[in-house]
């Protein structure tokens, strides 16, 4: 592939010199753009960031030299949002945005692009803090900040000044974020086809009017706390090793990873009370709630509104809040999208049902979700697509990410268009939500996506000694547009300590449907041992 070594060096003086106020007011003033330049600064080569506006978030350490702005910009519709911009001294001539994840700029995931020798920008989606403070959704405009706007002119205010800080364009240009941020991501690939080459969608939450309801939805399965058919939840745990026990096996491999969930049978008869209730086993009306944990939501006329949780993700039923222990507590996110962005204010858990569903799909605040599965202008402009999930996500279940696929499959082929020419879906088995996994299987789950490198380190990018497209997503996309060399496997990798970031596996993560398969012998934890096969 080609390099992703610097190509371009500004002189260090004039990088420092032009570094200024003034040199990029000048710049947004002499386009007629509405923004103003906040912040400035010429960072020396192994410097820590320091957010000149908001301390509540993580500052990138360790940085190339690079000039680092900040823009706060207001619409035509009068609403206002802010960006950030890292201008590297040694420039790869690329663009790239680091989705908003929830909260502020994103200025970790930039330093992460900034560190391959990307000009790097992120924005806060018009809003401070996290998306479910203050007031901002009370201007159905700034919604349409928050649910694409502010990315999507981010995308041209950026790259506007990345032209006239460096003299030229840059050649090509790519987005990633995750959860949130992989819902923006897959966004701009349906609104906006022509603003990306390259495009990461990691554990997209992409339906959002379904998807705020389906977490609801989950924790009424346990509702109302403490009733005869509420699963306690020091029972995940027992659930989660009983599930290990049985699935491991059943992918072929006896190695403490559950490689294919999709593909096994639990009984859960193991799991029932014989006799006597304690706290290690489940009454009847609480197996007949796991049942349901197992189970798609479906409505009436079997109506399908959302995928269930997969084997293998019981350790975050209580962490992400979704399932938990069925009380009020665990569902502030969904209320906050019902109340505040839907405009219920009085709506209660009785309220949800396939009614309330059809509201959320008419009414979309924003029109937030990306569930447009038209891609045919997004192939058309030779973009590319990786979306990935994680088998052992509890927050958005890879179901989803596989009815994505098949919805947009659909949508398409009828135009001769086959997705396998500019999409790959990656489920990463035993992977959680965006990153990590559970300790019982240590799975190989990290590929340097959004978001994972700077949960680990405030300094890191790549995989520390396999900086290359088979096991850096990142650089598989890259290898992907610039050379056409699309991605059948990416390396996953484990760390055994997050501190000294040593990886003790690594196992490659096929392209769906295919699942990685053990030769028969050899290391279980060496990538080489493991060919991707389809199984069924």
């Amino acid at each position: 592939m080609k390099s992703i070594l610097p190509l371009l060096a500004v002189p260090a003086v004039a990088a420092a010199t032009n570094c200024s106020i003034e040199t990029f007011q000048a710049y947004l003033d002499a386009n007629g753009t509405n923004a103003q330049v906040v912040y400035a600064r010429h960072y020396a080569e192994n410097s820590t960031f320091v957010n000149p506006n908001v301390t509540a978030v993580e500052n990138p350490t360790e940085l190339p030299a690079t000039c680092a702005i900040q823009v706060n910009a207001t619409t035509d519709f009068g609403t206002h949002y802010s960006f950030g911009v890292f201008l590297p001294d040694n420039w790869n001539e690329r663009f790239f945005h680091a989705a908003q994840e929830g909260a502020d700029i994103n200025w970790a995931d930039m330093g992460v692009g900034l560190r391959y020798g990307f000009a790097s920008v992120a924005t806060d989606t018009g809003h401070a803090g996290s998306d479910m403070g203050g007031t901002w959704w009370e201007n159905p405009e700034s919604i349409k900040d928050w649910a694409w706007r502010a990315n999507h002119l981010t995308s041209v205010v950026g790259k506007f000044l990345v032209e006239s800080f460096y003299g030229q364009k840059p050649k090509y240009n790519y987005f990633a974020g995750c959860s949130t941020g992989g819902r923006q991501a897959m966004k701009e690939s349906q609104a906006f086809p022509l603003d990306y080459d390259g495009i990461i969608s990691a554990c997209p939450a992409w339906w959002t009017t379904h998807q705020q309801l389906w977490n609801l939805w989950q924790t009424t399965l346990q509702a109302p706390e403490g009733s005869d058919h509420s699963i306690p939840m020091s029972m995940f745990t027992v659930i989660g090793e009983e599930v290990l026990r049985q699935c491991d096996p059943q992918d072929g491999l006896v190695d403490g990873i559950i490689s294919d969930p999709l593909g096994c049978n639990v009984d859960y008869l193991p799991l029932l009370c014989n006799g006597t209730q304690n706290s290690s086993c489940l009454t009847g009306p609480q197996l007949d709630t796991l049942h349901k944990i197992y189970s798609d939501w479906v409505e009436t006329d079997q109506t399908f509104v959302y995928s269930h949780v997969e084997y293998g993700s019981e350790i975050m039923w209580s962490e992400s809040g979704n399932i938990g222990n069925g009380s009020a507590g665990n569902e502030a996110q969904q209320y906050w999208y019902l109340q505040e962005i839907l405009g219920m204010p009085n709506f209660t858990a009785s309220d949800l049902n396939l009614k309330l569903v059809e509201y959320a799909d008419k009414t979309d605040p924003g029109n937030s979700s990306a569930n447009d599965f038209n891609l045919a202008p997004f192939y058309k402009s030779g973009a590319k697509l990786i979306h990935y999930h994680g088998h052992s996500d509890a927050t958005v279940p890879p179901g989803i990410g596989i009815y994505f696929r098949d919805q947009m499959a659909a949508t398409v082929a009828p135009q001769g268009i086959d997705i396998d020419d500019f999409y790959r879906l990656f489920i990463i088995p035993g992977m959680e939500h965006c990153s990590g996994t559970p300790s019982a299987m240590n799975a190989p789950w990290y590929i340097a996506g959004p978001t994972q490198a700077s949960s680990l380190s405030s300094s890191l990018y790549g995989v520390p000694g396999y900086r290359d497209a088979k096991h850096d997503v990142l650089l598989a996309l890259v290898n992907w547009v610039e050379n056409g060399t699309a991605p059948e496997y990416i390396i996953g990798s484990f760390f055994d300590n997050d501190e000294t970031l040593n990886i003790t596996k690594q196992r490659p993560i096929c392209a769906y449907p295919k699942q990685a398969k053990y030769k028969g012998s050899g290391d279980i934890n060496d990538a080489d041992n493991f060919e991707c096969k389809l199984l069924y």
